[in-house]
Parts: structure tokens; sequence; C-alpha cells
């Protein structure tokens, strides 16, 4: 049978099965597999991405054909099967597309299959209870309203069935303590709930092996990654599971643009990747400072992937304020808008106005606004810090606008290349640094007034 006859089954059958064809790394793996050729060293240097990724997304392939064909496929036999299930399939049309619950090519993507024979190791039926480990999680005592956010997050996960959210927002927003708010909320809806920071940056073997701890402490864990994906995609099958991972911003290089992956830590993209398009009945919620890339592109292609940008607390700030003893309610508006409704910010803040202003906002706020504590400059560093030389010059210039301005302004007063400061741009945004305002159908950049005054004091004082 020629090589492209059984490329375009194999595709053919992919589709039938999940409502996607084959992308260009799995048609390149497999095109090599088919050749009875090594594939992981090619492909790596064709596509520019390291021999690790190869083979998980190899390993991944092989588990959907093997689910698709209903016996083990791996490189070495992937031709010879997929040769015989194209005769099989000619000789009895409806025979496969019956069991995997397709007619006619109209596809029920999460239609139930016959289990894996790699079902995880001594599985268990599920829980009446759901079983929560939440690791390193901080305790919550006070949760300011986030109604409408917790509602939509809610909706996505009980009624979307959404399988990947990134949480995303500047740092001091509330996202760890909104996420745990949620899995709170939520949780007779599931059998397993899961939270874990990346705060120390761990690999994704380490990450996949702690989870694997978690699903089954008695069992052994296995020494290859690819194994440990396929055992972790079937207790997403097997439970329906909630997963938060914390901090996913410490898995990016500093200072690189946003979202870029340190050296070591690419195969994380993968890993989103086959939780957003395998089917499962679970979620994992992404819990960043900077969107990951992978969640911008699977966004636009019509995948169970959400994302939420958490912004100012609004009214609801006033609990912070009322928390803290301050005085002179009729001023709180003004110090929350000041402050952009950031919980941590107005957090740190109010210590400042309670200890050296007696808790009087009317009078903190006679000072020139606005000041920011030591410790509030500390916060700002952190993300700072990570900012490419070309972003720092595009905030620079910002900062000493007194309206937000358009990048067609920029070409001619920062020495950037177009590239590098379109680059520079979508970066900042991504790391929720500027804001955005359209006016007369001109899109405007600005800094919000807490991450001007920082500039100033940090980059343009001297």
């Amino acid at each position: 049978m020629e090589l492209k006859e059984v490329l375009r089954f194999a595709d053919e059958k992919v589709f039938s099965k999940t409502g996607k064809h084959l992308d260009d790394l799995q048609e390149a793996i497999l095109k090599e597999a088919l050749q009875g050729r090594k594939y992981a060293a090619k492909v790596a240097k064709d596509r520019g991405c390291t021999e690790g990724y190869v083979r998980i997304a190899a390993a991944e392939l092989w588990k959907l054909l093997s689910e698709i064909l209903d016996e083990e496929v791996s490189k070495v036999n992937v031709r010879a099967i997929l040769e015989r299930a194209k005769f099989y399939d000619h000789s009895h049309s409806s025979a496969i597309g019956e069991n995997y619950g397709t007619v006619n090519h109209n596809v029920n993507i999460c239609q139930k299959i016959p289990r894996s024979p790699a079902s995880p190791p001594n599985s268990q039926q599920t829980p009446e209870k759901p079983q929560i480990d939440l690791g390193d999680a901080p305790e919550i005592f006070k949760f300011f309203d986030r109604t409408p956010q917790l509602a939509t997050l809610e909706n996505w996960i009980t009624h979307d069935r959404t399988r990947l959210i990134a949480l995303l927002g500047i740092n001091g927003t509330g996202k760890t303590t909104l996420s745990l708010r949620l899995a709170d909320t939520i949780k007779t809806d599931f059998d397993r709930i899961i939270y874990r920071s990346l705060r120390f940056s761990p690999t994704l073997n380490a990450t996949l092996t702690h989870l694997l701890q978690i699903f089954s402490p008695q069992s052994e864990i296995p020494q290859n990654i690819e194994t440990k994906i396929s055992q972790i995609l079937d207790y997403l099958r097997k439970y329906r599971c909630l997963i938060v991972l914390d901090d996913l911003q410490m898995l990016f290089s500093s200072p690189q643009l946003a979202g870029q992956y340190q050296t070591g830590y690419e195969d994380y993209q993968l890993f989103f990747k086959l939780i957003a398009e395998v089917c499962h009945q679970s979620c994992l919620i992404l819990n960043s400072s900077e969107k990951p890339r992978e969640i911008a592109r699977l966004e636009k292609e019509d995948c169970p992937v959400r994302s939420l940008e958490l912004g100012s607390l609004g009214i609801a700030a006033k609990e912070i304020l009322r928390s803290q003893k301050l005085s002179d309610e009729e001023t709180w508006e003004t110090l929350i808008d000041t402050y952009q409704g950031n919980p941590l910010w107005l957090e740190l803040t109010a210590t400042v106005i309670r200890e050296l202003f007696g808790g009087r906002v009317a009078e903190f706020l006679q000072c020139e606004m606005p000041i920011l504590d030591e410790s509030l400059q500390f916060q700002l560093s952190q993300q700072f810090q990570r900012l490419t030389g070309p972003e720092l010059a595009v905030v620079n210039y910002i900062a000493t606008q007194t309206e937000p301005v358009a990048v067609s302004h920029f070409l001619s007063k920062i020495p950037l290349s177009p590239s590098e400061l379109v680059n520079a741009v979508r970066s900042l945004r991504n790391r929720f640094l500027l804001d955005i305002e359209e006016r007369e159908q001109i899109t405007l950049f600005g800094l919000n007034p807490v991450l001007k005054q920082y500039v100033k004091i940090r980059y343009l004082s001297n």
C-alpha cells in the first residue's frame, strides 16, 4: 500500500474519533515511523523542538491510534496495523464506526470507548466524597467578592465541560484565592481535587510524578515521561478531577518575552495541549501572571479552552479597607480607584495608612498620589525584572506621556525596529502591564497610575 494511502487512512480515522485532523507534528512522526525510520532526532531538528517533546507527542499518537484501532500500536507495528485496518475497514465499513459512536461521519467526540489496555494501576471505584489534596495551598481566611468571575468559571467547568482554563492577571489580583474558593464551591462535582504550586519551577517530570503519587500512592511510578503522561490522562478519564497549578509564570524565562518557557521546560506546552485536546472528564486550571502562548493558540482552535483575566476588585475592595479598620469611608472609592482595585496593592497601602496616618484615608489622599511604599515597590520589582530591554523602553516612554498613545506613535519615538516594538507591546499585554483604550477607531496603550509611578521612581528618576 502506498505511503500516502496509509497516511490518509490514519488521518481519516483520527478525524472520525476526535474531530481534528493529524497536526503537522503528528504527521511528521507518522511519516517517519511508516518508513521504519528513527524519527525523534530528525523531526526535532526539522521542527526546531526537543527530542523529548517529539517522543511525548509520539507516545500520545500511538495511544490514540491504539484506542481507535482497538489494538496496541507502536512505532514498530504501526504500518502493518494501519494497512490491515484499512483492508478490514474496506470490507466491513460499519464495524469500527459503530463501535466508536460515529455514523456517516457525524462525530460524537466523547462517546464512551473501550478502555485502553494501559489503565492506571490499582484503580478503584469512584469515591462517594471527593478526595482533596491541596498540598502547600495557602489558607484562605477571607474571600473578597468575585461573584461574577466565580460564576463564569463554575459555568465553564460544570456546564461547558471546559478542560483547560488559564486564570490570569498581574500579581496581587487574587488568582490563588479565587481558584481555591472555586474548588471549594464546586467540590461535590469532582472525585479528585488537587492544588500544586509551581513556584520552585519543577520539571514536568517532577510534576507528573507528584500527581501520580496522589492518584495511586502505593503504585510504582514509571521512569518514562511518556508513560507518566499516558497514566495521568487515563486517570483524568476514569475520574472527574479538578487540578489547579499555580504560579505558572515561574516556568517562563527571564528576561525574555512573556510566556517563553525556560530551557528544559518546553514539554509543559505539549502536556497542556494534550489536556485540551484529548477526551476526558476533568479540568486543569493554570494560574499565571503571564499568558501562556499555547493558551492563546488553543483558544482560537475551537478547543474546550478558556482564559479569564482578573482586574479590579471594584467596590468589593471596601471589605479590605474595612478589615484594616480605616476611617473616612466616603473617600474609599477614590483610594480603590487609585490603586486599581488590586487586593494586594490595597492591603499594603492600607497598612501604611493605618501605621502613619492613624487609619485616616482622607489625610492620606491629601498627599501626591499614588504613594508606593517599600513593600509595594518590591512586589512590582518582581514583575519588572522579567522584562526585556525593548519592553522597558516601551514602558519608560509611555510613563512620560500624559495620555495613552498608539503603536504607530511609538515608531518614530523609540529606537526599536517595528518588529521589536510590536513584540514588546504584545509581551507587555500578555504580562497585563498595559491598559488598552479604543478611541476613534484607534487602539491606545497606557500605564495605570501605580505602574507609571513605579517606572518613574525606578527607571526615570536619575
